[in-house]
């Protein structure tokens, strides 16, 4: 399971043993989650190995970011370019845009191996209801087409923007990220949505998760996905809309299936993506 914060990420990772990963240890960081799931810092394992491993395997993966509206003019090329430098370089990636003005996406100049495709959808009035129906979207397109031929997906918001390597030590079962605000907060602080009437209500839960990133491999991203839009509709069929829209539906899903295991990367002051801006800045 990924978990991305202000100070790091962090995956599931299919290799567990210590020939992969290392006999490094940290005393200075949580190494196990409450359901005792690894957590492996950066400095914990070599991303070559990683890399190795994953070419072996033919690991190949499909990257997803919707760029609606004025989202498109103001952040897919920076994300776009940042993420053909940083994002799971030397393997296979196919990046799926959706946007409602196809014409608008800009050229890119891709490694061999990595291609882009376009897909039109429609623009909903509200950022609201375009972030929570991607839900549906990914599904369809998981259906349609990622699954014959990516083992991973990775969906993103596109007001990001990769500051350094993004790499295969975060490929696994179920990705997540966790919020850099409440990273350090009591969990009394996480903005579960508390409105018992929602699909996406919570008490508690582990961690608070950013639906700015999540992904792994595709039956889990569309499990995922299926589930959050299913939440999503019957709230609207009964009038209500979650808190924080997606995020709140993501969360509960993320609490109701704890990963098999997880490992957090410290950057170590570099981050790795850095949020440029929230939904609600641009419309």
């Amino acid at each position: 399971m990924l978990i991305m914060t202000t100070d790091g990420f962090g995956c599931y990772h299919k290799w567990q043993s210590s020939q992969h990963v290392g006999n490094m240890s940290r005393a200075d960081v949580q190494t196990n989650t409450s359901w005792n799931a690894p957590i492996i810092w950066d400095g914990m394992f070599d991303p070559d190995v990683f890399d190795q491993g994953h070419k072996q395997d033919q690991s190949t993966v499909a990257l997803t970011v919707f760029a609606v509206g004025r989202y498109l003019d103001a952040y897919l090329g920076t994300f776009l370019n940042s993420s053909e430098q940083y994002f799971m370089v030397g393997l296979p990636v196919t990046f799926y845009v959706f946007t409602d003005v196809p014409e608008k996406v800009p050229n890119m100049k891709l490694a061999p191996q990595r291609s882009l495709k376009v897909i039109k959808v429609e623009r909903h009035s509200r950022w609201q209801d375009i972030s929570m129906m991607r839900m549906k979207t990914i599904s369809d397109v998981i259906e349609s087409d990622i699954r014959h031929h990516s083992t991973y997906v990775f969906c993103f918001d596109v007001d990001q923007v990769f500051t350094g390597r993004f790499g295969s030590e975060a490929l696994g079962e179920s990705v997540a990220l966790l919020h850099a605000h409440f990273y350090n907060l009591p969990k009394h602080r996480f903005t579960y949505d508390r409105n018992p009437k929602s699909k996406a209500y919570m008490e508690t839960g582990d961690f608070y998760y950013h639906a700015a990133v999540f992904g792994g491999t595709w039956q889990s991203v569309k499990a995922m996905a299926d589930a959050c839009y299913q939440s999503i509709m019957e709230d609207k069929q009964n009038n209500v809309e979650a808190l924080w829209h997606d995020e709140s539906h993501l969360n509960k899903y993320l609490w109701l299936h704890n990963p098999a295991g997880c490992s957090l990367l410290s950057t170590a002051g570099t981050e790795v993506l850095a949020t440029r801006k929230t939904f609600g800045d641009v419309k």
